[in-house]
């Protein structure tokens, strides 16, 4: 008898403690979960930089292609979108520290990238442009050697001034922003920025606050690709691509990109 009753409080011991490591699990479960996160407090904090034609603004109010991209996948997903400014340089920092819950920015994918951040499929081409002054668009055509080149810090555009041969012999200075980096150029403080090339769609020539700027057209670099960030093992990428490839199919990303002239370089999905 005793046999039994020791038997029997054993397994009910074992049983409590294996509920207790179920209920643990499950707890655990949710709490890592991205999409659970987000999902559950309702909204969906978006680093962004300022830069046209993804995330500007215009009258008080936030545009952009970006902006109403990133609104559509939101409503989507039934969550508020949350725009908030970051330093580019520290995206990652700010990913990991859940002070943002993603960088959805004109965010070209490298495998760098890649290995820290969980990136959603691409759904836009891009390249990496230099942008001057009309009056030194021959100048700088060949060669940039000694030239003042600037470009956003952290960015693609700083890889590509620190790793490719031709510009070697130039003084480069990073700074917080694509914007500031034309506004150096305009300003006479740098003679070359370089940029992504849907910055220099919405921002610079006829029209622009920067009509004496011209991108170097006979210099071509390699295309790259955007995608969307989040933290390192999020699991709300899956959902995230479903809603992208639903928005291409019924049209709406189309019609968001043809409104900032971006549409020749939509990935579809």
């Amino acid at each position: 008898m005793k046999k039994v009753l020791a038997g029997l409080l054993t397994f009910l011991v074992l049983a409590m403690v294996l509920a207790g490591c179920m209920q643990q699990a499950q707890k655990t479960s949710v709490a890592d979960s991205d999409l659970s996160y987000i999902k559950g407090k309702g909204e969906m904090i978006i680093g962004i930089t300022l830069f046209a034609p993804m995330n500007y603004e215009k009258d008080g109010e936030l545009i952009g292609f970006e902006t109403e991209f990133a609104k559509a996948v939101c409503e989507k997903m039934g969550v508020t979108p949350k725009f908030q400014e970051i330093n580019w340089d520290s995206k990652e920092i700010e990913l990991n520290a859940k002070n943002i819950d993603c960088v959805w920015n004109g965010m070209t994918i490298t495998e760098d990238r890649k290995a820290n951040m969980e990136i959603t499929n691409p759904y836009m081409s891009n390249r990496q442009v230099m942008v001057v002054k009309s009056s030194d668009l021959k100048k700088y055509s060949e060669s940039v050697n000694s030239a003042n080149v600037v470009a956003e810090q952290g960015s693609a555009g700083e890889e590509l001034v620190q790793s490719e041969e031709f510009f070697k012999g130039v003084k480069y200075t990073a700074v917080d922003s694509q914007a500031k980096a034309l506004l150096d150029v305009a300003s006479g403080t740098s003679d070359v920025a370089v940029v992504d090339y849907v910055t220099s769609i919405g921002s610079i020539g006829e029209g622009t606050d920067y009509s004496n700027l011209v991108v170097v057209g006979n210099k071509k670099f390699a295309e790259e690709e955007y995608g969307i960030a989040f933290r390192k093992g999020s699991d709300i990428v899956p959902e995230v691509n479903k809603i992208i490839s639903q928005l291409f199919n019924d049209g709406t990303i189309g019609k968001i990109a043809e409104k900032y002239k971006l549409n020749e370089l939509i990935i579809q999905n």
